[in-house]
């Protein structure tokens, strides 16, 4: 079971290494954004999941699921397919964005709208690849993972929808056809 965990946090360093140095060629952002305002809606993730960790009866629930979790080998393998595939998801997404790649709801100078590879499919694959790593972490190392899974997945929609209305402005010919042939976030579901 101990392979499987660290394969699981693999994946994740993976994810958080590729991303600090694939920031760095990502073009400028086309306005000045207030930050703070994204930086206050990340913190609030945190806090929530934080916040959520301290009730008793949340720590009671979590610590019976992590007890028949422990024990699966089953459950380790499967996490740690999840959480890879997930990884790799948002990775290749990040790789086919390339330079229009920017931090949520932000607009970038000269945007090109990208449509191929996981885009074909979904129109936000790095949330998507994001979720399928959560559930994964859930599954294989800690069912506390539940509780970033399902608060981070609500800012992805939240994130999601912004962005389309962004798009939507930039790119008033192209996007919407765009949208009406892929799914947003889960083929078949959202």
């Amino acid at each position: 079971m101990a392979i499987f965990r660290w394969i699981i946090l693999a994946a994740w360093l993976v994810f958080v290494v590729y991303w600090a140095i694939a920031a760095g060629s990502a073009k400028r952002n086309a306005a000045v954004q207030s930050w703070w305002r994204q930086m206050l809606l990340r913190l609030a993730v945190v806090a929530l999941v934080v916040i959520a960790l301290r009730v008793p009866l949340v720590r009671q629930e979590l610590r019976m699921a992590q007890a028949w979790q422990d024990g699966s080998i089953a459950m380790g393998a499967i996490g740690a397919v999840l959480a890879v595939l997930g990884v790799g998801l948002a990775v290749l997404a990040r790789t086919y964005l390339g330079a229009n790649w920017g931090m949520p709801m932000s607009r970038k100078e000269d945007p090109e709208l990208v449509t191929r590879g996981p885009y074909a499919l979904v129109r936000h694959p790095i949330y998507t690849g994001m979720m399928i790593a959560m559930l994964g972490s859930a599954i294989g190392f800690s069912i506390k993972w539940v509780l970033p899974l399902v608060v981070g997945g609500a800012y992805f929609v939240y994130s999601a929808r912004r962005e389309e209305e962004l798009m939507r402005a930039q790119f008033p010919q192209a996007y919407p056809p765009y949208m009406r042939s892929t799914w947003m976030l889960v083929p078949f579901v959202l």
